[in-house]
């Protein structure tokens, strides 16, 4: 078995956009196993918008990364060594944190997966993502027959999930994604109705107009800046929208100004923020639910796979820049014969 593992560590942070000096990727030796503790080697690693904000020292609803610390995010990982009861060298296990080669950790939030999709998917469509886009439409958007629910970020892990689950129900779903590529994938293999190139159009609110002549009752908010601007102004009243990230200002200096709120008692609009570990229950119900959607197919997603943990820092620099269609993982190792763990 291994003794060194490698980790990609916060070296400084940023004051805007991240750089590859940001990072620093370190070796030291595997921590010897106590009592209760698993030890997993990582498979699949997520890269996810919301690790951006872990990098600034500043209060939220997660602590921040320390300097010197392992990069924070969702693995998929086989376990090579146990001292927990519930957990055997060679089980594939969902549910350890960290951009490293080998996790220690209680093993109180590890699953066993035991499902036939693929093990990268329970990082994205299957994972945190899909939950986050099961809890924000079900518990705010609520979507109709009928309505018309815009989604930003519509080729994304969570927008495109969001924009599927509100096509489920019945409503008309507005994508917006950056690119002709995106848009083509958002229409042709999600199922949206229409997706807006916000790249290719000079005016936001007008191309909204065109495509949302009746207003817009569900906004799935991923993005922020101007297009958030443009939704808000067409909101039809008792609209919802539903907060759930705005990446397009996370690597913002200055905190930019919000739309006027004064729609929101004129038009008796909701606007609430939320994170799906909220609710932990999120993930067990969207995994029960999605499963056998992606097994028959009915439920799409698409991943973009990068490979090597020291290609981690340059691949989440391109997908906070956009650059990326689907969800983004690292293929950091493949998986052992069980009879190879020990």
């Amino acid at each position: 078995m291994e003794t060194k593992r490698r980790s990609v560590v916060l070296h400084s942070r940023p004051g805007g956009s991240p750089q590859i000096n940001h990072f620093a990727l370190v070796e030291d030796e595997i921590p010897a196993l106590r009592n209760g503790e698993v030890l997993t080697q990582t498979l699949w690693l997520s890269l996810d918008p919301y690790m951006r904000g872990r990098m600034d020292d500043v209060v939220s609803y997660a602590p921040s990364v320390k300097l010197g610390e392992p990069m924070t995010g969702e693995t998929v990982g086989q376990v090579i060594a146990s001292k927990h009861a519930g957990f055997k060298p060679g089980e594939i296990v969902v549910g350890a944190r960290g951009w490293q080669s080998h996790i220690v950790s209680g093993g109180d939030d590890l699953l066993v997966l035991s499902g036939s999709a693929p093990h990268s998917a329970y990082l994205g469509v299957l994972g945190m993502p899909g939950a986050t886009a099961y809890a924000g439409m079900k518990q705010i958007g609520e979507p109709k027959a009928g309505e018309t629910v815009v989604v930003s970020a519509a080729s994304g892990a969570v927008g495109s999930v969001a924009g599927q689950l509100a096509r489920r129900a019945g409503a008309r779903v507005v994508g917006v994604a950056g690119g002709e590529n995106k848009c083509r994938f958002v229409e042709d293999e999600l199922g949206f109705d229409t997706c807006i190139d916000y790249r290719a159009v000079t005016d936001l609110s007008a191309a909204l107009r065109d495509v949302c002549p009746d207003g817009i009752d569900v906004y799935y908010e991923n993005v922020g800046g101007e297009l958030q601007h443009a939704v808000f102004n067409q909101m039809n009243p008792f609209g919802r929208l539903i907060m759930c990230g705005m990446v397009g200002e996370y690597n913002d200096l200055v905190l930019r100004p919000g739309p006027n709120l004064r729609d929101t008692f004129i038009k008796r609009l909701r606007i609430q923020g939320f994170i799906v570990l909220d609710r932990k229950e999120n993930f067990t119900e969207w995994r029960e639910l999605a499963e056998p959607w992606v097994a028959e197919g009915s439920l799409r997603y698409l991943e973009h796979v990068v490979v090597g943990m020291e290609n981690a820092p340059a691949a989440f620099i391109d997908l906070l820049r956009g650059t990326h269609l689907g969800k983004v993982v690292v293929r950091v190792a493949d998986a052992l014969d069980k009879a190879a763990c020990a």
